[in-house]
């Protein structure tokens, strides 16, 4: 079975909210990187495996322990889709 796109498409959609009320651009830069990575997946345009998936997941892991507010919860929301997204992956 094919992972959910949805997933990604959520997650693409929280990280924009968090790059908007990111006051630090060590946050917004990543967030914004890791929001059009994951544009790019949910459209299809690049397969995706866990080792892609685990790079975006720690980069915005590392996002977050900067973050605060509002921001630190849009990033944990994405989190979320995303590890489900991840966790649909096939093994390979």
């Amino acid at each position: 079975m094919a992972p959910d796109q949805t997933q990604l498409a959520r997650a693409r959609d929280e990280l924009e909210e968090a790059a908007e009320t990111a006051d630090d651009e060590s946050v917004r830069d990543p967030v914004r990187e890791t929001a059009a990575a994951f544009a790019d997946l949910a459209s299809g345009n690049q397969q995706p495996d866990h080792a892609l998936m685990d790079d975006h997941l720690n980069a915005l892991r590392q996002a977050k322990q900067h973050a605060d507010g509002e921001t630190a919860e849009h990033i944990e929301e994405a989190l979320e889709y995303a590890e489900d997204y991840r966790e649909e992956l096939p093994q390979g």
